[in-house]
């Protein structure tokens, strides 16, 4: 009795641990872990810093030539007849002068600089639908690693059934030692498929949480979510034209030519001739004061940004050339996406309709004849593990078909199918 105490006490500290651990578990929906990872992100966060940067440089950019401002003090004579009057003859000389920009060369460096941002925030876009399509491949993993483990759990509790049956009919003398050894034996391959289902689980947690820039307990967060597959789809088509619209690297190509053509007006106006306009203030005995002005024309015989020029017509040729190819990458990309989505839909749907109540049905009908003597311990095995293979493969395959829709939603550049 003494014994009991401190172990019963014991027990209820346990139990009361893994009651609060157990409420102080959170669940996510792909929304929440969503915005979660668009908040706390680094990659994210980095790259916003880098736009932000961007919209910066259009500052630098519109800054217009700073005025030049000389004072010059001459004719300081400090070998005088009079050390007194080193500055009697002193000549004082103030100028300022400017720099004047013709052909609206500080309007394109703005523009430039403003067709700059617009790709840094496409190339911005395009990172985030990069990285969220990795994280929703994490999160499908999870729901697939929970349905997994739901079904490995189901079958064990079944398969617990089933021994309690064959004990009874072993005791009643109805089947032999070597059937129940190998009944009880089987035990330990839906032991296997819980303890990896679990693993499997818990590596898929642990890799959103590090996305997610996470540290909490993996005890303390779980994911929740559809896992299903939806038998209807957009045509190709349709998603061809999503993609063209939506797509931030494509967006970011065209940007890009359009940003080359401006650079290439921009360094033909570099090539005129930019005046320097000053006014200087003196004086000049007996003139006690005078003022003069002056222009200061760079003449543009040699230098007239002939590299620039070519430089940046052929830069407008090339950046059309990447867009022709990255429009190219995108009709690639959504083409073998769907077909990957309709591979997985031509296999989910004679499962669903009826390989599942199939298996199902036969294994219940092997089952009942199995206990009743009307079938072999061979038969019965049989269709356990035919039933336990193909609700297995009907769980990977709605796996890969969440994959091969999260593939499609990266090829077309948005969500469209959840």
């Amino acid at each position: 009795m003494h014994r009991l105490v401190p172990r019963l006490g014991l027990g209820l500290l346990l139990a009361g641990c893994w009651t609060q651990q157990a409420l102080a578990q959170e669940t996510f929906t792909w929304q929440q872990i969503r915005d979660q990872f668009e908040a706390t992100n680094p990659t994210l966060r980095a790259g916003q810093i880098n736009v932000t940067e961007s919209r910066a440089q259009e500052i630098t950019a519109y800054l217009r030539p700073n005025p030049d401002f000389t004072a010059t003090s001459d004719q300081i004579d400090p070998f005088t007849v009079n050390p007194y009057r080193p500055l009697s003859e002193l000549l004082p000389y103030v100028s300022f002068s400017y720099l004047h920009e013709r052909r609206n060369k500080r309007e394109l460096r703005l523009e430039s600089a403003r067709k700059a941002t617009d790709i840094a925030e496409s190339s911005q876009a395009d990172l985030e639908r990069t990285l969220l399509f990795g994280m929703r491949g994490v999160f499908v993993q999870a729901l697939q690693a929970k349905a997994v483990l739901n079904l490995a759990r189901e079958n064990l509790a079944y398969w617990d059934k089933v021994l309690v049956v064959s004990r009874d009919r072993y005791q009643a003398g109805d089947i032999a030692q070597i059937d129940l050894d190998r009944l009880e034996l089987q035990r330990v391959q839906f032991e296997s498929d819980l303890m990896t289902a679990e693993v499997n689980l818990r590596t898929a947690k642990i890799q959103l949480l590090t996305l997610l820039n996470d540290r909490r307990p993996v005890e303390q967060f779980d994911v929740t979510g559809p896992y299903d597959f939806t038998a209807d789809i957009l045509p190709l088509d349709e998603f061809r034209r999503i993609a063209t619209e939506t797509r931030p690297d494509l967006k970011a190509a065209v940007q890009a030519v359009d940003k080359a053509k401006t650079d290439h007006t921009l360094a033909v106006a570099n090539g005129s001739t930019d005046p320097t306009f000053g006014a200087d203030l003196a004086r000049n005995p007996p003139i006690p004061v005078y003022v003069g002005f002056s222009v200061t024309i760079p003449l543009r015989i040699f230098d007239r940004n002939q590299g620039e020029k070519l430089r940046t017509q052929l830069d407008i040729e090339r950046n059309e050339k990447l867009r022709d190819a990255t429009m190219a990458q995108v009709f690639s990309d959504v083409d073998s996406a769907y077909a990957m989505l309709n591979s997985n839909l031509a296999l989910l749907r004679p499962y669903k309709a009826d390989y599942l109540p199939r298996a199902l049905k036969v294994r219940d009908t092997v089952a009942f004849a199995y206990q009743r003597g009307g079938a072999s311990l061979l038969d019965f095995l049989n269709a356990q593990s035919d039933y336990r293979g193909i609700e297995l493969n009907y769980l990977n395959l709605v796996g890969s078909y969440l994959t091969a829709a999260s593939q499609l939603n990266l090829a077309v550049g948005r969500e469209v199918i959840q």
